[in-house]
């Protein structure tokens, strides 16, 4: 199994007065509370929280969000060149550019493509459908979405492996007359693409292209069920039976030197949920598009009730869209978090303990994305958890080898 880290770089230090008065947190907060010399400074140390990644042989995650607190790499393709020219051994995922959104995926062809060649082959390419607040802060119609989605990773695998010269694509969303990219790729005939996605009509699909899926914090029911219709699906197209090497699960981890402390350091993690995944109704439960229309009425009739504890047994069948799954992943308790496998978090073998009850529970995967530092955690503890999981869990989990999907 492979392991890999990531820091999504929020911005935790706006007044909690300021955040109780916003209707959104990930689309309206006016950016004069985010200070350019904090913001600077969170850069500095996440991108050195990379370096260590680098040194002590885990590999890294960038991702991609806009308009928020909960996110300040809005230009994934920014972080991605600096972690491909500044790291020299670990594989670098972008999970990633929020294709659905830009207009141009023969230039996020060409990002990747540069990205790949600058890390001499170490790039991982990752897609999001994204929704939403993004939507709204991209300018971009949610109708189509998904179609949208689909069709741009087709345009990109082609500018990524077509090298005969020029070729137009004329297609239901996007038309270019002159594809050409240079620089071609490292890899060949690309990178490995991953899919970040839970539903399983998206799921079935992420199986039929053999592409990696990653399924974030939807413990194992959810899980389960989309990495079944990723299997079912390659099964009724003919197609081979996949390794667990296709499937990937991201959490909340913190490895501290004793249980104590890995949970209570481990426990300010969940100010990515507690905080983070707050958006307001107009941005994202009622824009059309944002639901698959067998679920879309649903979708609208309900309305979580603010005081109310969340529903873990719903919040963890990932079959509505992800906003609605984070809504109630909002004040989950540490202790409801390491039940339903949003956080592992402890001493190094009460973590990897936690890491292998869940994969047993969900058939297997072969990639594991750590959430390893969010909200007020500081830079030592970060460092800490790093050194931790790299010398005490990561040895064990590579002893894991992929195994056939039944």
């Amino acid at each position: 199994m492979d392991a890999w880290w990531q820091c999504e770089v929020p911005y935790p230090f706006v007044p909690q007065e300021v955040l109780d008065a916003t209707d959104s947190v990930r689309a309206s907060l006016p950016n004069r509370w985010c200070d350019p010399r904090l913001s600077a400074d969170l850069f500095e140390e996440v991108i050195d929280e990379f370096l260590l990644c680098d040194d002590m042989g885990l590999n890294v995650i960038a991702v991609e969000h806009h308009a928020g607190i909960n996110s300040l790499l809005g230009a994934n393709p920014l972080l991605v060149g600096i972690l491909a020219r500044q790291t020299r051994k670990v594989r670098i995922l972008s999970l990633g550019t929020l294709v659905s959104l830009r207009q141009e995926p023969v230039r996020i062809a060409e990002e990747y493509a540069t990205a790949d060649v600058i890390s001499r082959g170490r790039l991982e390419i990752g897609f999001v459908k994204s929704g939403g607040s993004e939507m709204a802060s991209n300018n971009a119609n949610p109708v189509n979405n998904v179609e949208r989605y689909w069709e741009a990773i087709d345009l990109i695998r082609k500018a990524l492996t077509h090298q005969d010269g020029p070729f137009s694509w004329q297609g239901k969303h996007f038309t270019h007359r002159h594809v050409n990219i240079w620089p071609r790729p490292w890899q060949q005939p690309h990178p490995r693409l991953w899919s970040a996605t839970g539903d399983p009509d998206t799921a079935a699909e992420v199986g039929r292209r053999g592409m990696v899926q990653v399924l974030v914090l939807r413990g194992p029911e959810g899980t389960q069920r989309a990495y079944q219709a990723h299997r079912q699906a390659r099964a009724a197209a003919g197609l081979p039976k996949v390794t667990t090497d296709n499937f990937a699960y991201a959490a909340l981890v913190y490895v501290g030197e004793t249980e104590e402390e890995g949970i209570n350091v481990g426990s300010k993690l969940l100010w990515f949920l507690n905080t983070s995944l707050k958006s307001a109704p107009q941005y994202s439960k009622f824009m059309p598009g944002t639901a698959p229309p067998h679920i879309a009425a649903q979708a609208y009739r309900s309305k979580p009730k603010s005081d109310a504890a969340p529903n873990l047994a719903n919040a963890e069948k990932g079959v509505a869209p992800a906003n609605q799954n984070a809504a109630k992943l909002m004040s989950i308790t540490p202790e409801q978090a390491m039940a339903q496998g949003i956080l592992f978090a402890g001493n190094p073998d009460s973590v990897y303990r936690q890491i292998m009850e869940f994969y047993d529970k969900v058939g297997g995967f072969g990639h594991l994305a750590m959430i390893g530092r969010s909200g007020f955690m500081t830079h030592a503890e970060s460092e800490q958890g790093i050194r931790l999981f790299a010398k005490e869990v990561l040895p064990r989990l590579r002893e894991i080898a992929p195994i056939p999907a039944e």
